[in-house]
Formats: C-alpha cells, structure tokens, sequence
C-alpha cells in the first residue's frame, strides 16, 4: 500500500512539473512567433517605388503590369508586392473567370527573380520612387505585410475596376485620405473603358473581337480620373501628376530594363474581319444559287441560326448568371438572340418553312435595326467587325422570308 501511495506521488510530481515546462516552452514560443512577426522598421535610405512593366504577347499580359517595390538595403530588404498573381491550376479556374468569380492574390517576391521574368521576355520596366517619409513608408510596408497574411492575400479580381493597376489608386486613398490628390488635366479627354481596352488592343484581332462582344453597355460610359488607373500606363502617368500634401508624389523615375515596345503584328487572312467578309461572300453566292434555283441550303440556315443563338445563350448568361461588372446590359443579343437556337431546328428538318419563321425573322431584322441604332446613338459600341456578319445574316433572313412565298 505504501509503494502504490508513494508511486502515485511520484508520477504526479512529474507531470507538474511536465506541464509546468510545457507552458514554459509554449510561452516563450508565443513570444518568439510575436517578435519575429513584427515588420521591420525601414531605415532612412529605404525608398517604396512603384514598378511599371511593359505590355506583353500574352491576354493575360496585353496590358502591362504594375507592382509595388520596397527596399532598405541596410535590412537587406529589395522584395516587390504584386497584386496580380493567379494561378492556372487553381480549382474551376476557367469556370470561376467566367462567372466572374476570379481570385487573385498578393504576392511578395525577391526584386530579382520579379525582375528576371520580364528579362526573357524582353519588356521594358519602369520605376518611380515615392517622395514620402519614413513615418509613411513604414506605414505602407505595415500595410503590405498585414495584406500580405494568408487570410488577407486573395482578393476578388475585376478586371476594370479591381485589378493590379487600379488597386494602386485605392491603397493611396485608402492609406493617406484626402492628402492624395490625382490631377487629372494630364489627360486629352476621359476615355470610356471601352475605348481605353481598344487603345492596347487592335479592333481586328479574335482577343479584341471577343472583348467587345462579352462587353455590355457599362463600359461605354467614361471613366472618371482615378478609374484611368486600371491600365498600369495610366497608372504611371496618373503618378507623375499626383500630389501628397501638396507635394508632387513621385520624386524621380528610372528605367530599370529598357527594351522597345512589343508591337502587334496582324496577319490579315487570319482576322476576323477576314473571315466575315469571307463569310458574307460565300453566303452571298450560296444565296444567289438558292434563288436561281428556287432551292433553300438548310444547312448553311442551320449553321447561322445555331451558332448566333449559341452565342446570345452565352453573353445572355454572361449578363443574368455572372458577377462581372462589364458584361451586363449587352445589345450584342439583339443580333446574337439567344432563340436562333431553337429556330435553327425548324428550318433544317424540312425543305418547306414553318409559317411562323418568316415572322420571326422580321422580328430579328428589325432587332437588328434597333442594335445599329442604339450604335448610332451610343448607347453602346459595338465592334466594326461585326457588320460583314451582321450583312450575311440580314442576307439570309430576307431570302427565307421570300423563299416561303414561293
């Protein structure tokens, strides 16, 4: 009895002072995590700059790139947070872009490895050094790290109002209020977004054609001086006439890579204009045979009316089932209708036309009718592009309408 009451206070003994150790060793650690996880303090020959990059060959890079530079070479800090990092393999990447659910992701990365990516691709990169004090470079390093912290990171990706060139308008509001004033005079006129996008993006191009048919009526309103800023070339403009305290914001610039301009190279035959204007002549003859002939090509109707319904299924989509700020309120379904789909059925099934097509018809020509004119008066712009397509459908309307007099 003795040994098993003398045990028991043995093995007690033990684990109070197992546990006291444990909180010893949990609390210096807590202290240790505190420590190191505080940002450093810059010294006074750090400097925050802001990076512009030149334009690219890729979508994703057809506008150019701007990130945040800090550097303190007395910490050895020279680190860029760049605010427009996606990743490919990121789960329903192409789904979520589609719906407008797009995440993007602050990332912080050594100057060097940010600066050598832009080597192999030969674009040019630019720097403007901040005029600001100590006191608001620690105060925008503070804010780059607390964003920084996993659950801050990621943030929701728009690509006119949020994305990593307008978010440097937004982080200058947000950390120094009404000190930071964007003088807009630099400007020849404010720009829609639309014509801002096609100042980068030549109208004869599949990436530009395909920007202008997903883009609604919204982004046909001009933007105001700050929202200039989503394009990382205005954004670089907009510094040079901005003010802090009074103060112009940008002390001095520098080239850091100085590489020519990456110019697009537009092979015609490859085009859509090309191919629509190709498209309306091939309609145009098969029309013509057709009518000699007193014969209907079903398939050439099925064709038209299938895939412009799919298309207006799809922008329609875009519209109502999306959360992108551009795409809603788009005209482009007045020629696109998404019911083309269905019709396109009643037309290849049987040589002779339902009655009821030839009113339908009627209806989507004079949609047409309503589209140009809303064009005319700009309620939205639509892509040149487009008129040799919208001929070829006009030409095949009014030959089915006429064909089922016959």
């Amino acid at each position: 009895m003795v040994d098993r009451d003398v045990f028991i206070l043995i093995f007690v003994s033990i684990k109070i002072r197992m546990k006291k150790k444990f909180h010893f060793i949990f609390f210096f650690f807590i202290i240790g995590k505190v420590l190191f996880s505080q940002v450093p303090q810059l010294n006074e020959s750090s400097k925050v700059s802001l990076l512009t990059c030149a334009t690219g060959d890729e979508l994703y890079s057809a506008f150019g790139h701007t990130a945040f530079r800090v550097q303190d070479p007395g910490l050895g800090i020279d680190v860029v947070y760049n605010y427009g990092t996606f990743d490919f393999n990121q789960p329903n990447f192409y789904l979520n872009f589609t719906k407008g659910k797009m995440i993007y992701s602050l990332s912080r990365r050594n100057f060097e490895s940010f600066l050598y990516e832009y080597e192999l691709e030969k674009r040019w990169v630019k720097e403007q050094i901040l005029d600001l004090s100590l006191n608001q470079r620690n105060q925008l390093l503070a804010f780059f790290e607390e964003n920084y912290l996993p659950e801050n990171r990621d943030y929701l990706y728009d690509p006119l109002l949020n994305n990593c060139s307008s978010i440097t308008g937004d982080i200058l509001k947000n950390q120094f209020g009404d000190a930071i004033v964007f003088d807009g005079s630099y400007l020849e006129k404010r720009y829609t977004f639309r014509q801002l996008v096609r100042q980068f993006m030549d109208v004869n191009t599949w990436s530009m054609f395909g920007i202008d048919l997903a883009f609604g009526s919204p982004v046909d309103r001009q933007a105001t001086v700050q929202e200039h800023m989503f394009l990382p070339y205005y954004t670089m403009e907009q510094l040079r006439h901005t003010t802090l305290n009074g103060k112009p914001l940008v002390k001095r610039e520098r080239t850091i890579l100085d590489y020519s301009e990456h110019i697009q190279n537009i092979f015609f035959p490859l085009s859509p204009l090309f191919w629509f204007i190709l498209l309306m002549a091939f309609t145009g003859i098969i029309t013509y045979f057709d009518h000699k002939h007193k014969a209907r090509s079903r398939w050439l109707d099925f064709s038209l009316l299938f895939v412009t319904g799919l298309a207006g299924t799809f922008l329609f989509l875009l519209w109502v089932a999306a959360d992108h700020t551009s795409t809603p309120y788009n005209n482009n379904i007045l020629w696109a209708f998404p019911l083309n789909m269905i019709v396109s059925f009643a037309v290849v099934f049987q040589d002779r036309v339902p009655q009821w097509v030839p009113k339908y018809l009627w209806s989507a020509l004079g949609l047409i009718a309503i589209m140009l004119l809303l064009w005319i008066i700009k309620v939205q712009i639509f892509s040149p592009v487009l008129i040799p397509l919208l001929l070829t459908l006009a030409i095949r309307y009014v030959y089915i309408i006429k064909y089922s007099k016959l």
